[in-house]
């Protein structure tokens, strides 16, 4: 899977507005290039996280995915406490195309993948497709408040 191929899938989930800051923009330059996923189907940031996002380098104290290799990037899912349980294997967040509980963010039930290929596509089209739902019901509920 590439970040575009990424990219596309989710924004075909509909209602999803992403973010990619670059230079020059308000953001921080330790976002540049990297990708943020919200379901905001008005266009406008919601509060609070991204329901994923994809990040293509190593971030201050979240070296462990060794992403400065050339061409790594990793995609993180916001999971539901079932489906982190389910989902998360216990092993070295650096392999590529292995589900791994996020390196930094475990406890917020958040998984990570490095590289998504062929053995994890399905599993993480799933496991977007689930933060999507889970992110507009949320979404919803607050409209209805």
């Amino acid at each position: 899977m590439t970040i575009d191929e990424i990219t596309d899938y989710v924004t075909a989930l509909g209602g999803v507005l992403v973010l990619r800051p670059t230079e020059g923009s308000d953001a921080p330059e330790i976002s540049w290039g990297d990708s943020f996923f919200y379901y905001a189907p008005d266009g406008v940031v919601p509060a609070g996280q991204p329901f994923a996002t994809i990040v293509i380098k190593d971030y201050p104290g979240d070296e462990t995915s060794d992403l400065n290799r050339p061409g790594s990037f990793r995609v993180n899912i916001a999971a539901s406490k079932t489906t982190f349980d389910e989902a998360a294997a216990p092993t070295d967040a650096s392999i590529e195309d292995t589900v791994v509980a996020h390196p930094l963010y475990a406890a917020a039930n958040w998984l990570a993948v490095v590289n998504p290929g062929a053995a994890t596509e399905a599993t993480v089209r799933e496991l977007l497709r689930e933060a999507h739902d889970r992110a507009r019901t949320r979404a919803e509920r607050r409209a209805a408040e």
